[in-house]
Protein backbone atom coordinates (compact mmCIF):
# COMPACT_ATOMS: atom_id res chain seq x y z
CA UNK A 1 0.00 0.00 0.00
CA UNK A 2 2.94 2.11 0.75
CA UNK A 3 4.18 1.91 -2.80
CA UNK A 4 0.98 2.53 -4.33
CA UNK A 5 0.63 6.19 -1.97
CA UNK A 6 4.23 6.64 -3.47
CA UNK A 7 3.73 6.23 -6.92
CA UNK A 8 0.57 8.78 -6.86
CA UNK A 9 2.48 10.85 -4.87
CA UNK A 10 5.68 10.68 -7.27
CA UNK A 11 3.55 10.24 -10.71
CA UNK A 12 0.10 12.34 -9.78
CA UNK A 13 1.16 15.21 -8.44
CA UNK A 14 3.03 16.12 -11.86
CA UNK A 15 0.63 14.88 -13.98
CA UNK A 16 -2.06 17.42 -12.14
CA UNK A 17 0.61 20.48 -13.10
CA UNK A 18 0.41 19.21 -16.76
CA UNK A 19 -2.99 19.72 -16.66
CA UNK A 20 -3.51 22.55 -15.60
CA UNK A 21 -1.06 24.03 -17.06
CA UNK A 22 -2.26 22.48 -20.69
CA UNK A 23 -5.95 24.04 -20.04
CA UNK A 24 -4.58 27.76 -18.93
CA UNK A 25 -2.20 27.30 -22.43
CA UNK A 26 -5.43 26.45 -24.44
CA UNK A 27 -7.50 29.43 -22.69
CA UNK A 28 -5.20 31.63 -24.04
CA UNK A 29 -4.62 30.00 -27.00
CA UNK A 30 -8.22 30.14 -27.56
CA UNK A 31 -8.00 33.99 -26.94
CA UNK A 32 -5.49 34.72 -29.38
CA UNK A 33 -7.47 32.99 -32.06
CA UNK A 34 -10.23 34.80 -31.56
CA UNK A 35 -8.23 38.14 -31.60
CA UNK A 36 -6.62 37.14 -34.82
CA UNK A 37 -10.24 36.44 -36.13
CA UNK A 38 -11.42 39.68 -34.92
CA UNK A 39 -8.59 41.73 -36.97
CA UNK A 40 -8.70 39.84 -40.35
CA UNK A 41 -12.68 40.72 -40.20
Amino acid sequence: MEDWMRLIQEVGFPIFVSFYLMHRVETKLVAIHEALIAIRL
